[in-house]
């Protein structure tokens, strides 16, 4: 009886006593279309316009369909389709190095087989059952470079929105930041306004430290944030009787009855600093305040302010070196 062939990897199926003095050849030959099938790598340029490529599986004859791995290059200016035999069995990992923006299909000659699309220059792991070939998933990224992996459908994939360049995360398309709570039920978000113009994109740096409380987030004009004290409101201190500095956002009760002291305003102001004074008893008449000037002019004068009004309330707003504290209202 001759020898027959496998119908997947074409091995030759020896009867016994027959290829007297040839097995050992036939079936070293065997072991080399094996080795192939497991272990074989090939590159296979595909190159051309929209056509196909016949990979061929031959008797006992080492064949470029039977590889392991199959790497697809060239040149294409078409989509291409690349055909092996119906009756192979097995496993192929494929790479797709051709150039071009056009698809690559892989199929048997009678299957529908699986597709890489127009960008998709990357690898499939697939497995023909001798009818079609149909896609394994492969633990490899999905997506083009620099997209973030994610688990699409139980494969990995990307997104052109999620993308991440070495330093740092892109997260485009007016795309929301979420921060779920504990329960999963609710979330905050951040994210970018409809429209940032080129000239005005900017980042955001959080502050070192946590700041104190009823402080604001203000920034110094280059997106770096910091805590600061609201200077919006006053806070406002203990009724004082003697000398006292006072701090930027303060209102101070000052009571003369005893006798005239001063109070002093905030060295090294910013502009927009306020300090407010209210007369606590209306002494002032009998026994004048002093508003100690601290180095900085007052209503541009580089002399302190004398207070002397009965029930006087004033606040005082920093502007510059040049008129220092003007009198917000009096």
């Amino acid at each position: 009886m001759a020898s027959s062939y496998s119908t997947d990897l074409k091995l030759e199926l020896m009867v016994t006593g027959e290829n007297a003095g040839t097995w050992g050849d036939n079936t070293n030959n065997n072991l080399n279309l094996v080795q192939q099938a497991v272990a074989g790598y090939e590159a296979i340029s595909i190159a051309g316009g929209v056509g196909t490529t016949t990979l061929a599986m031959s008797d006992a004859t080492i064949s470029n369909a039977r590889n392991a791995v199959i790497k697809f290059t060239g040149a294409i200016t078409g989509n291409r389709t690349v055909t092996i035999p119906d009756s192979i069995e097995k496993t192929y990992l494929l790479e797709n190095g051709t150039t071009g923006a056009y698809t690559v299909a892989f199929k048997t000659v009678s299957g529908t087989g699986v597709t890489f699309s127009t960008t998709d220059k990357g690898f499939k792991q697939v497995f023909s059952d001798g009818t079609n070939v149909v896609d394994v998933p492969l633990g490899v990224p999905g997506g083009s470079n620099t997209q973030i992996q994610f688990n699409n459908s139980a494969s990995f994939g990307g997104n052109a929105n999620l993308t991440f360049d070495g330093t740092n995360i892109l997260l485009d398309a007016e795309g929301a930041l979420r921060l779920g709570d504990n329960a999963g039920n609710a979330y905050v978000g951040i994210k970018a306004p409809a429209t940032v113009t080129s000239d005005t994109a900017y980042t955001l740096t959080l502050p070192v430290a946590t700041g104190s409380a009823d402080q604001i987030l203000v920034t110094n004009g280059s997106g770096v944030l910091s805590f600061a004290d609201n200077s919006g409101g006053t806070s406002w201190v203990a009724v004082k009787t003697a000398n006292y500095t006072a701090s930027a956002g303060e209102g101070v009760f000052a009571n003369t009855t005893g006798g005239s002291f001063t109070v002093t305003l905030p060295a090294s102001p910013s502009l927009g600093d306020e300090v407010t004074i209210v007369d606590y008893a209306g002494t002032f008449d009998s026994n004048a305040l002093t508003v100690g000037r601290n180095s900085q002019p007052i209503q541009g004068a580089a002399s302190d302010l004398t207070v002397s009004i009965e029930r006087a309330g004033l606040t005082l707003a920093y502007v510059d070196g040049t008129q220092g504290w003007l009198l917000k209202n009096k």
